[in-house]
């Protein structure tokens, strides 16, 4: 049997999400406890994609097949207890064989975080300390260029020559509260490291170093060396995913 498990995780003390030999992450530690809900015949699980070392999310999907009887609420169980607490799942569900939580995405949501304020030792996994003032209206003026469909290959740390750089973004936002900065980005998918370049880029027209017209330009260019710093991982979250 097929399904689709939902599940959040706090990304600090993995490697990152992909299985690695002898590291752990995330990937790993969840087919070692399906692995052992099967009767310790091997599980492979198929997620909706992969997040880096020190990436949250409170919404991530995956498939798993199972060949042991079991409903979707005692497999909810059996998983987390089976789970360090740095990983819990949230629900199961039954779904068709031929269901992928991979290529079968249609939407997914990332917020960053960003602490203007005075440095914050709690938060410091899950925002980034930047601790200065930045110029929100620049910033707000500048994320609306990534709106729509484009070749982001100037936004990507590493590309292949040959690989679709081109992805769709549908909304991007910037709130800021308390000296806090949360910036939103919702599109059909995401390339390595894409939003974290955007971030950083972000960033720097917060420090009134870059415009909007510059940004434009930077896209056009497909060129990475042009598009600044990757802003840290610490602050990234993937938040929603839709099928």
């Amino acid at each position: 049997m097929r399904y689709l498990i939902k599940f959040s995780y706090d990304g600090t003390d993995f490697i990152g999400f992909q299985k690695q030999p002898n590291k752990r992450t995330v990937q790993s530690c969840i087919e070692e406890a399906a692995t052992r809900v099967n009767n310790d015949k091997k599980v492979n699980m198929v997620a909706t994609g992969r997040t880096d070392k020190g990436v949250h999310a409170l919404v991530q999907y995956a498939h798993i097949d199972i060949d042991v009887d079991i409903t979707e609420y005692k497999l909810k169980r059996a998983l987390n207890t089976f789970l360090p607490d740095d990983i819990h799942i949230i629900s199961t569900k039954t779904v068709n064989k031929d269901f992928n939580a991979r290529y079968d995405v249609k939407e997914k949501t990332y917020k960053y975080y960003i602490n203007t304020g005075e440095y914050n030792p709690i938060t410091r996994n899950y925002m980034f300390q930047y601790n200065h003032e930045l110029n929100i209206d620049n910033m707000k003026d500048c994320i609306k260029v990534f709106i729509g469909k484009h070749d982001f290959r100037a936004f990507v740390t590493e590309n292949k020559e040959k690989e679709n750089c081109v992805r769709e973004i549908y909304k991007a936002t910037i709130e800021e509260k308390d000296n806090i900065i949360c910036i939103t980005f919702t599109g059909n998918g995401f390339l390595r490291y894409q939003v974290r370049n955007m971030v950083g880029i972000l960033i720097k027209a917060g420090e009134n170093k870059i415009n909007k017209t510059d940004i434009e330009k930077i896209i056009e260019s497909k060129d990475r060396t042009k598009s600044g710093k990757t802003a840290p991982a610490v602050g990234l979250f993937l938040t929603d995913i839709k099928y």
